[in-house]
């Protein structure tokens, strides 16, 4: 491959540092992306004979999570001195926690909508940037994309946002032409096993360039298409030697201070440069949470997929042992033909062995030991993540007044600031995203603006459900302060107009 990479060389981006890159995150980092993902999706695979989707064979599939159960409960050991039973598969039991606990953090983070605010001093040009922050997050996907960039940054430990511009439609669109500002740009999430930053070498919080790799298939040119349907006429057989002989590009999209680059299997196939933006990386990095001298952040998975194995481990130990010991056994001593005879409720078995006997033995037996291992692995998990199952409507005991608010804030509170925390991480980016959007506006002439006055807040809902009564008692004390009737009720989502606040 060759690469031109002359008009990065401002950044320090050159072909060695680019492979380098690609091979290490191939080798190192794509593993273990994949794995956190896994662990949250936890995807079924279809196996065995009855592998196809909608068979009736039981154990048709395998779970992603059973890579954490040891040996003796999946049946992978491959020992010839020990028994063949010793490595069969036993019971295996997945009990997804991850899953809802991502999800619930999301749901306290982006479940209700939000409102992106201007700090302008000036009050008509705060209104237009707020309206065209409003339409272009909006047209790229509203609170579906706010609840999408949570989840990747959760799993992933940290999201990035591109900002995708079409400059030759924002140049012809008017002054203040909101439709045509939300058809020019898009903010667009990037997996994080697709795209990856080269860190300034001074600052690991500041990013030189950007790369979105993406693996995908061949578009066929017209001649091949055709020489394609030729052979699928063939049959079956021509069909699968082109299912086989499909080809794969790997797309590399390289992202730069004003400038953008496409490759295809190495190939330069694309080359643009901004005239808006010529000194802006349009990528913002979110981290879930701040961690210290890192650009990523903390992964709400990682930290919950040792604890996942070891729950799920006793879970599948309990069906195994719940399996043997479910079932009455019988132990005869001196019954001539007792393995060939029925068992069952009104059978009858004959000697004449004065000594024959038959012992029962077997059935359920309590664990308390098995029990309380297994709730001490969910109460870790609960502290683990701050997200206990009475934030997702699991009740398992009192807490006090149910009618009472701040006894459910003080039982969610670990939950509440974790909440808080992400909102600085994720507010600043969405802030720093904004921002690049009224550059472009400023740059372009369809919305003239300073530098003061790019500068916007988000305002967040309560995560938990309100009255509308306390909303409006709080709207009511922030205006006898002498805070502005218009604003406060817009920031909680009312008509200033409102009757009940007058």
């Amino acid at each position: 491959m060759s690469y031109r990479l002359d008009v990065f060389s401002g950044v320090g981006l050159n072909e060695a540092r680019l492979t380098l890159a690609l091979d290490g995150r191939r080798a190192r980092e794509l593993p273990r992306l994949e794995k956190l993902w896994s662990y949250f999706r936890n995807p079924l695979e279809p196996v065995g004979v009855g592998g196809a989707i909608g068979s009736t064979r039981r154990g048709w599939y395998r779970q992603a999570q059973e890579t954490g159960l040891p040996d003796r409960v999946t049946g992978a050991r491959r020992d010839p001195a020990l028994d063949d039973r010793a490595g069969g598969r036993r019971e295996v039991v997945i009990e997804n926690d991850i899953a809802w606990r991502v999800q619930l953090m999301v749901d306290f983070l982006f479940g209700k909508p939000i409102r992106i605010l201007s700090t302008s001093a000036d009050e008509r040009t705060r209104e237009s940037i707020e309206l065209a922050i409003e339409a272009v997050w909006e047209a790229s996907g509203g609170i579906a994309l706010l609840q999408d960039i949570a989840t990747l940054g959760h799993v992933y430990g940290h999201v990035d946002l591109a900002v995708r511009i079409d400059e030759d439609r924002l140049l012809r669109a008017r002054t203040g032409d909101v439709a045509a500002i939300a058809e020019a740009i898009r903010i667009e999430p990037v997996d994080a096993r697709r795209g990856f930053g080269f860190m300034d070498r001074d600052d690991y919080r500041e990013l030189d360039a950007y790369a979105i790799c993406v693996e995908r298939e061949s578009t066929p040119r017209a001649g091949a298409q055709s020489e394609r349907q030729r052979r699928l006429r063939g049959g079956r057989r021509a069909a699968r030697r082109e299912s086989a002989a499909r080809d794969r590009v790997l797309s590399l999209e390289l992202i730069g201070p004003g400038v953008r680059q496409v490759y295809e299997d190495g190939l330069l196939a694309e080359e643009s440069r901004s005239v808006l933006l010529p000194e802006t990386l349009p990528i913002v990095h979110v981290q879930n949470m701040s961690q210290p001298f890192v650009y990523t952040g903390l992964s709400e998975v990682e930290s919950l997929i040792p604890l996942q194995d070891e729950l799920n481990t006793r879970l599948s130990d309990r069906a195994s042992r719940v399996t043997l010991q479910s079932f009455q056994m019988y132990l005869a001593k001196g019954i001539d033909g007792f393995d060939r005879a029925p068992v069952g409720p009104g059978a009858l078995w004959q000697t004449d062995n004065p000594d024959a006997s038959v012992q029962a033995f077997g059935g359920d037996a309590a664990s308390p030991s098995e029990s309380a291992h297994i709730e001490e692995i969910r109460e870790a998990m609960d502290k683990v993540s701050a997200a206990p199952p009475i934030a997702g409507g699991v009740l398992r005991g009192r807490i006090g007044n149910l009618s009472s608010a701040t006894a459910l804030r003080v039982t969610l509170i670990g939950l509440l600031a974790k909440t808080d925390r992400k909102r600085v991480t994720y507010g600043r980016g969405i802030a720093d995203a904004s921002r690049i959007v009224l550059e472009a506006l400023d740059a372009a002439g369809v919305l003239r603006t300073s530098a003061g006055d790019r500068g916007v807040r988000v305002a967040w809902s309560d995560p938990l459900p309100t009255e509308e009564r306390d909303d409006i008692a709080a709207a009511r004390a922030k205006v006898e302060l002498g805070v502005e009737s218009e604003r406060v009720m817009s920031e909680l989502g009312y008509e200033a107009t409102d009757p009940s606040i007058r």
